[in-house]
């Protein structure tokens, strides 16, 4: 007759087995980790561009209805709220509120711009002037 251990052994992993799988993840996980945040990096500047050039053509419908790009001091919120003074204002130009970059920081619009007529841009994701890779300045000129 058999025992119950001899018709099912008890069999599992060593200490050992588990260690080397462990590590064998640890080190794809390093691989492929870099990569994905590297992608996240691009998207959060591709947002940033298309946010930008809704902004801009939101800026060219207020010219057109205005006769001007509004100045540094009404800022983007012209788009939403009508400027005290203005009878031809036909906004709101935007669906939504004003959006922030994908770095929750406010986009920077100066009117007269020193590139043009109006200049609007994101500092990045360090949220300073200048920089490069993720911190570089992302501008409409």
């Amino acid at each position: 007759m058999t025992t119950r251990s001899q018709r099912f052994p008890h069999r599992g992993f060593t200490l050992l087995e588990l260690l080397v799988v462990m590590v064998i993840i640890g080190l794809l996980a390093g691989f492929v980790a870099p990569r994905f945040f590297a992608q996240i990096g691009k998207s959060e500047t591709k947002v940033a561009r298309a946010q930008l050039d809704s902004l801009e053509k939101s800026l060219d419908q207020y010219r057109l209805d205005v006769g001007r790009y509004p100045s540094s001091e009404q800022g983007l919120a012209a788009l939403m709220e009508r400027p005290s003074g203005l009878t031809r204002w036909a906004g709101p130009y935007l669906k939504k509120a004003v959006p922030l970059d994908p770095w929750g920081n406010a986009y920077v619009y100066k009117s007269p711009g020193e590139h043009g007529e109006f200049d609007l841009l994101s500092y990045g994701k360090d949220g300073q002037p200048g920089g490069t890779g993720e911190a570089e300045d992302i501008t409409n000129w």
